[in-house]
């Protein structure tokens, strides 16, 4: 009887064989035993399907209906990104190209106009800027990290120039 059984319990199963040839049951017991074993056990297990059908189907379509709620989800979720970089995209686009002066033409605008028209800004990051750093004539430094904050000590009324490394 443990083999007829014996593939319903992980650990019994493996161990059947081995017993029934220790206990030298005849081969043709054996295999009638264990083939009434795999019939029971395969039999069981496609009646516990066959009945449990309509349980199944109905998980089957609830994971398909949360399916294609996280799919509406997760378009959403792209789109508003899409659309969130595209505004930020849009709004800072001006700020994307800055505008450039080479040292010599601010050389010649500060001899012609003089330094009290123009700021000159400091802007280096403290990994490349120490105490001992020269800076251009007249500037002065304002920590980048602080900007928002450094911007409002500057002459508003100025033409400022920023130089970094």
């Amino acid at each position: 009887m443990t083999l007829v059984i014996a593939k319903f319990v992980p650990g019994i199963n493996t161990m059947a064989a081995p017993l029934a040839g220790s206990m030298k049951m005849h081969f043709w017991q054996f295999l009638r035993l264990d083939f009434a074993g795999a019939l029971l056990y395969s039999v069981t297990y496609l009646m516990v399907g066959y009945l449990s059908r309509d349980f199944l189907a109905a998980t089957l379509n609830g994971f398909h209906a949360a399916g294609r709620v996280m799919e509406i989800v997760v378009s959403l979720a792209v789109v508003v990104y899409a659309a969130y970089h595209l505004l930020q995209f849009i709004r800072y686009k001006k700020y994307r190209i800055v505008p450039r002066v080479q040292a010599q033409e601010l050389t010649e605008r500060l001899a012609s106009e003089g330094a009290d028209r123009l700021q000159i800004v400091d802007v280096r990051s403290h990994g490349y800027y120490d105490a001992g750093a020269e800076r251009i004539h007249g500037s002065i430094r304002i920590e980048p990290n602080n900007l928002e904050e450094e911007i409002k000590s500057l002459h508003q009324d100025k033409d400022i120039y920023l130089y970094c490394t």
